[in-house]
């Protein structure tokens, strides 16, 4: 008897979208504090841009991007180093019934506004957009 069919293609749920936040703001927490033991990961400013639940809230993909945007590949490599540290530690500050798997991924929503405000700023656009 499954009751949620009527929930597909919707996008995520409320209850999803709580999960994400909580874990996104506990997560900030936690590397802002430095709480994990590995010096290279401390020494890093990481962004958690969002964080994104499956529909069980089994698995947490974190969106994520190094201060600057630079080292991206050695944030990912050290924040997947220590994910089962991170992923203990983010639990600890939550109350669900299980704890979620951690996954990281770039954030690239900074780069597409980037290029957006870069556009935005070309004479060519803003004279077609009547600013010029």
């Amino acid at each position: 008897m499954a009751k949620h069919h009527h929930d597909r293609g919707k996008g995520p749920s409320q209850r999803q979208l709580r999960v994400g936040e909580l874990i996104r703001r506990t997560l900030s927490d936690v590397l802002n504090r430095g709480d994990v033991h590995d010096p290279e990961l401390n020494r890093m400013s990481i962004t958690v841009g969002e964080v994104r639940t499956s529909p069980d809230l089994r698995v947490a993909t974190a969106f994520v991007l190094p201060l600057g945007g630079e080292g991206r590949d050695e944030a990912l490599d050290a924040l997947r180093r220590n994910r089962h540290e991170l992923r203990r530690a983010v639990n600890k500050g939550l109350t669900l019934k299980f704890s979620p798997e951690l996954r990281f991924a770039l954030d690239e929503t900074f780069d597409q506004m980037d290029h957006t405000n870069r556009l935005l700023n070309r004479d060519d656009v803003r004279r077609d957009l009547g600013e010029g």
